[in-house]
């Protein structure tokens, strides 16, 4: 037999013993000898460097550590799940999708249980592994190819044959709870501190320079969806997604099903949160989906935000009972005092917490909140520590309650409230809790996005006075930077490099950085789509943003009075003079050649995916609604198009092809 022949039959035998113990949990071959086909087949390709293929298991050891992640940018966006925490809201979220389409409701659903892990995106070209990264900020996130590959549950060459010739597999890696345990044995037993939680340790595997210690962590993963980019895939289900996925070699969630109607969905959800702590894995929820792919795109997405025809009914949280030590406040990027609870240590879902939000001063006299209380506290969400309420029958007198303060704690200028508001807030621009928490909320990654500039390095730049505000960013060097504690000259360049990289970002993501009252991600996008410069805004009246579809009177007047305040034109002015760019590429044309025209999308357009559809007319001047009404102007149809074609045909509205939607942009 040649060293070609062997070295194929190796890599069959030991991906087959790979496939039948992590996928199937049916074990083939004994440790001993799995251990020694894997030797020999390292010996093969030493001695014939020609025979290494990129999907060889011996890939998966782990490579050389790498000096930094790269930042690595998705085919198509990855979204997040809308929450739905009782029986209602999910019974709420299919009567919302029956009112676009009566058919959301007949189309049926599939359940799989929500694993507490780290979200990636697998890219393969023709059935090979080329890259996978973090979620990140649902656009881009950070390439972990070389941890990835270290799953030994992950196919680095997908199984049969006839693969779409460019995909993402979207999944969750996760740390089994034995695997876990385990990890904090090893380091209880080396005196280190020991890990919070399977999942914040996962997601930091994940992103380990050196992926050999990324392979000792025992990671595992299962596959859930698929983005085909180049070819296509023959499946009309959402179940047979998932048998795809496992015909390909994938591990898929086990506890899947199918489901007629929403009825055997609540009924699932009970049955699997009685058996929660018997998982081999953290969960918080199930997700939901509607089974029918074309209802998927009938109903299409919220922005890139989240899918209409998916959701996480989530499991109750875990609550605890501790005492409420004192209420503090934190100052906000906008100036609002944000009161948090002071909790005596307690764990709620194996994390530890010592402090819970608390909203506003009204829910703390609402739920008649005392400094000594003791009071129970939830995980919403299984994220945010939160404060469910008192236990009234367990006060002994010491408790007393809350004053608000009328000076704000950082900077004790007199604070405001607006009466229609529940927040009070300080009016100071240069309040130093206020600075901090700008730049902080500048510099993340839903903004600007400067890779290195978390909270404790804006702290430290503070601090050492080499910076006051986001505009004083741009002027640091490695120099300054060096000069600091736990600065190193690498360090300090990286993140130079980084508040350079940060200079190209679109307008939107600069409108939002900048932190002006009530403008969100969403709104920061309408508003750069529709002026296009930041020049444009600036110059806009109060009447002509509130004009803005999606934009009401109270962010109009935000933003009117944001552009007004000398020293907010005075940081974009020197924004500018650094070089930041204040333009939107994906501005909408003014007068453009469908100005004031409605489109409403419906069905698989032969080329254009339903966001680029979208830009295609919002660039042209017009919008596109989710429903048709006798103001539409037409609906673009195509492939398996849905209830939106029969309503328009109802109504005598126009109906058009992509061809025609080209022509009509093209004036």
């Amino acid at each position: 037999m040649t060293p070609a022949t062997r070295a194929a039959e190796l890599r069959k035998l030991l991906d087959r013993a790979n496939h039948a113990y992590y996928v199937l949990d049916a074990p083939e071959v004994s440790d001993a000898e799995y251990d020694r086909w894997m030797g020999e087949l390292h010996a093969l390709e030493a001695a014939h460097p020609e025979l290494l293929t990129p999907d060889s298991p011996t890939q998966r050891v782990g490579a050389d550590p790498a000096a930094s992640l790269q930042k690595h940018t998705h085919l198509r966006p990855m979204m997040s799940l809308a929450n739905a925490f009782t029986p209602e809201a999910l019974t709420a979220w299919e009567d919302k999708n029956a009112r676009i389409t009566a058919d959301a409701r007949g189309g049926g659903y599939t359940t799989e249980v929500k694993i507490d892990g780290s979200a990636v995106s697998l890219t393969y070209r023709n059935g090979v592994l080329v890259s996978g990264a973090t979620r990140g900020n649902g656009r881009a996130g950070e390439l972990i190819t070389e941890n990835l590959k270290t799953l030994p549950d992950l196919p680095l060459l997908l199984a049969g044959t006839h693969h779409p010739g460019l995909i993402e597999i979207r999944g969750e890696v996760y740390l089994p709870r034995t695997a876990f345990e385990r990890l904090n044995r090893e380091r209880a037993l080396a005196g280190e501190p020991l890990y919070a939680n399977p999942r914040n340790t996962a997601a930091g595997s994940l992103k380990l320079l050196d992926s050999k210690v990324t392979r000792s962590r025992r990671l595992r993963m299962y596959a859930f969806h698929v983005e085909v980019i180049e070819g296509s895939l023959s499946v009309r289900t959402q179940w047979e997604v998932l048998e795809q996925l496992a015909s390909w070699g994938f591990p898929v969630e086990p506890h899947r099903r199918r489901h007629p109607d929403l009825a055997s969905v609540h009924a699932e959800v009970e049955r699997l949160e009685r058996q929660l702590r018997k998982l081999p894995f953290d969960a918080d929820g199930v997700v939901v989906k509607i089974d029918q792919l074309s209802l998927h795109r009938e109903l299409g997405d919220i922005s890139e935000r989240e899918p209409r025809w998916a959701i996480a009914r989530k499991f109750a949280p875990e609550v605890a009972v501790t005492r409420l030590l004192d209420i503090q406040l934190n100052v906000g990027r906008t100036g609002a005092l944000n009161p948090f609870a002071v909790l005596a240590p307690v764990e709620v879902g194996g994390v530890t917490i010592s402090s819970a939000t608390l909203h506003n001063e009204d829910l703390i006299e609402t739920k008649d909140l005392r400094i000594g209380d003791w009071v129970e506290v939830i995980r919403a969400g299984e994220v945010i520590p939160q404060v469910v309420g008192p236990l009234p029958d367990r006060r002994d007198g010491s408790e007393r309650p809350y004053a608000v303060p009328d000076r704000c704690p950082r900077c004790s200028t007199t604070v405001v409230r607006d009466p229609e508001e529940a927040i009070r807030y300080c009016p100071n621009p240069v309040c130093p809790g206020r600075v901090f928490e700008g730049i902080v909320h500048f510099a993340s990654r839903d903004a600007l996005d400067i890779r290195g500039l978390g909270a404790e390095r804006v702290r430290q730049l503070l601090d050492a006075g080499l910076i006051h505000d986001v505009a004083d960013l741009y002027s640091l060097t490695a120099g300054q930077l060096v000069t600091l504690d736990r600065f190193a000259e690498q360090s300090a360049s990286q993140l130079v490099a980084g508040i350079a990289a940060a200079r190209a970002r679109p307008l939107a993501l600069l409108l939002f950085g900048l932190g002006i009252r009530h403008v969100g991600k969403t709104v920061a996008q309408l508003l750069a789509r529709r002026f296009g410069t930041m020049a444009a805004l600036a110059a806009a009246s109060e009447a002509e943003i509130e004009a803005v579809p999606g934009v009401g009177p109270t962010i109009a007047q935000a933003v009117a009075e944001f552009f007004a305040t000398a020293a907010n034109r005075e940081l974009i002015a020197r924004l500018a003079a650094a070089g930041v760019a204040q333009t939107e590429p994906n501005a909408v044309t003014s007068g453009g050649p469908l100005t004031d025209q409605t489109y409403v999308l419906t069905g698989t357009l032969p080329s254009l995916s339903r966001q680029q559809a979208t830009e295609l007319i919002e660039r042209a001047g017009g919008r596109v609604a989710g429903s048709v009404s006798k103001k539409t102007t037409a609906v673009v149809t195509g492939d398996e198009a849905g209830a939106k074609l029969a309503k328009a045909r109802e109504l005598g509205v126009e109906i058009i092809d992509e061809t025609e939607l080209k022509r009509r942009v093209e004036g």
